[in-house]
């Protein structure tokens, strides 16, 4: 019995040192070079915040004399009145001869009644409370899983890390421009999507900006290519054994931006391809005047690799077949 026993184990012995063997060269194929493990998942990112730019003003949207300025404000108030220079105290001195005359007194409260009216009227009390629309940004993220043909848009936004100003709103608006525009030359590769929007004061805009922008960053393993701000970084990488690779299909692009006013709070939920059309365009056609921070965020940066279906399932539960 142990005679037939030895004979089986023996036979076997080979097989088993052949497997052990593989083992170990795998591990130390891992270990000895994780980086070229991990660039399966490395990403790619393109951005920039014009949010603590000390001449960034909110544009316009209703009454001309509003500013979020705070001159604006303290010509309101210490600049002696609406008038500039002057201000209302000289009526007094027209009504009665001075200024502790009843009729005098009586004439400037109406007069204060009229002005306290226009101002309503006018929209500016929501300047002095803060409630002005012009304090307004809208934060948003439209997310898109494309197909792994579309190695093109990988090459664009490769390009565009390493050639765009991330460092001026005109940069940041051509860079958002361009790489809606590269997305929508490409319909036929939009598998999944999803977008949100948030509109919120402008006090709290980079807030929310920072945490979603931070919460896309997270889900990758390396940040290969970077350039925020004009700060480029670019990892050094191996040579990828492509055989190393498990069956893979999928892109995933993010584009996050953060809009003064409410150009955007109706960008609607994606539910299907013209819904993301529509969304593309819209944040696309976004000025520089009114653009405040943008980034993008893709992977896998490399051309190589893609994302396997289990991935974008895990990775992004929130993206939904369009």
């Amino acid at each position: 019995m142990n005679s037939e026993f030895n004979k089986t184990i023996e036979k076997y012995v080979p097989w088993l040192r052949s497997l052990m063997v593989f083992s170990l060269v795998a591990m130390i194929i891992f270990f000895a070079n994780p980086t070229q493990a991990l660039a399966r998942r490395g990403g790619g990112r393109i951005g920039g915040t014009s949010f603590r730019a000390p001449t960034r003003s909110l544009p316009r949207t209703s009454s001309p004399n509003r500013s979020y300025s705070s001159n604006t404000y303290n010509s309101y108030n210490y600049g002696g009145g609406f008038g500039g220079g002057s201000g209302l105290f000289f009526l007094p001195f027209l009504i009665g001869g001075g200024g502790g005359s009843l009729v005098g007194l009586l004439a400037i409260a109406a007069i204060a009644g009229v002005v306290l009216q226009a101002v309503r009227n006018s929209g500016a009390e929501n300047f002095f409370s803060g409630k002005t629309g012009d304090n307004n940004v809208t934060v948003s993220k439209i997310q898109i899983g494309l197909l792994s043909s579309a190695r093109q848009l990988q090459q664009d936004l490769n390009r565009l890390a390493l050639e765009s100003d991330t460092n001026t709103s005109v940069g940041l608006a051509l860079l958002l421009r361009e790489a809606s525009i590269s997305l929508l030359r490409h319909p036929e590769y939009w598998i999944y999507a999803n977008s949100a929007s948030e509109n919120t004061k402008l006090e709290l805009a980079e807030q929310k900006f920072n945490s979603l922008a931070m919460s896309e960053r997270s889900k990758l393993n390396a940040e290969v290519i970077s350039n925020f701000n004009n700060r480029q970084i670019k990892a050094a990488q191996g040579t990828n054994d492509l055989s190393l690779e498990a069956p893979s299909e999928y892109i995933v692009i993010t584009l996050i931006t953060a809009m003064a006013g409410n150009s955007s709070s109706k960008l609607a939920q994606v539910r299907s391809a013209e819904d993301l059309r529509l969304a593309l365009s819209t944040i696309g056609a976004t000025s520089e005047q009114e653009l405040l921070a943008v980034e993008i965020l893709w992977e896998p940066q490399s051309e190589n690799y893609t994302l396997t279906s289990d991935q974008v399932l895990s990775i992004y539960p929130t993206l939904t077949r369009i």
